[in-house]
């Protein structure tokens, strides 16, 4: 229903959610592909494989931070659950990524990324990525009401790690010494498994992916306890 409703607002609906990600892609590959002369082999699809998987993780904490803000009002007449609405923000945007990775896996077919038997290995990374996603949004959607403010760090922060995740270069071109530090930002590990499995036939580093699956299923654990500790709390905090 809230999906239906969100396209309704804009002339071209549904397409909407595929274009977002075409155009800036488009934009930074004549920034850093063309402009800048950065490009690795297969840069379209390297820089897409990054983007999509980016945007998934960027817009469903975008949209689901200020979930229980923005439906004080519905809180304040009926006691409810306050998970639900962050969840439901993560699930539109699953719906939305799901569109979107289907026609990346088009392009890759197309321009000579067949299957491989290294597929196997993505509804492990989705599941990871999926887990990750939910403690951060969980977490940050419980803290905003208290404390508004926060959107707006984790804005800054999204655009920092944006850039910090190799979504428009290669990580083999950082010194090696740095590299066992860049690969603590979880989302920079994911990025590359995806490009080891969809663009390299080859298997991701399991042992790095375990470390953040345990740690995003305590987040998500953590997170939904908070928000029922904190439930009787909002509606005081979200009054008028």
């Amino acid at each position: 229903m809230n999906l239906k409703s969100e396209a309704s607002r804009t002339y071209l609906s549904f397409l909407w959610w595929i274009l977002e990600p075409v155009m800036t892609m488009s934009v930074f590959y004549v920034v850093f592909g063309v402009l800048l002369n950065r490009r690795t082999d297969d840069f379209i699809a390297f820089l897409l494989v990054g983007l999509v998987i980016w945007q998934w993780f960027s817009n469903t904490i975008s949209h689901g931070m200020s979930a229980i803000q923005h439906n004080s009002r519905l809180i304040l007449s009926v006691d409810i659950p306050k998970e639900i609405f962050p969840v439901i923000e993560i699930l539109m945007d699953v719906v939305k990524f799901g569109l979107v990775l289907i026609l990346l896996l088009g392009f890759l077919w197309l321009f000579g990324f067949p299957v491989n038997p290294q597929y196997l290995a993505l509804p492990a990374l989705l599941g990871i990525q999926f887990m990750l996603i939910c403690a951060i949004t969980l977490l940050i959607a419980a803290t905003v009401p208290f404390f508004p403010d926060v959107k707006f760090l984790v804005t800054v922060l999204l655009q920092l790690t944006f850039f910090l995740s190799g979504i428009f270069y290669d990580p083999s071109s950082i010194p090696i010494e740095y590299q066992p530090y860049f690969f603590m930002n979880p989302m920079a590990l994911l990025i590359e498994s995806y490009r080891l499995v969809l663009l390299e036939a080859q298997s991701p580093d399991w042992a790095r992916l375990a470390i953040v699956a345990g740690a995003s299923f305590f987040g998500v654990l953590v997170s939904l306890g908070l928000l029922k500790k904190l439930h009787y709390a909002y509606p005081r905090v979200l009054q008028p």
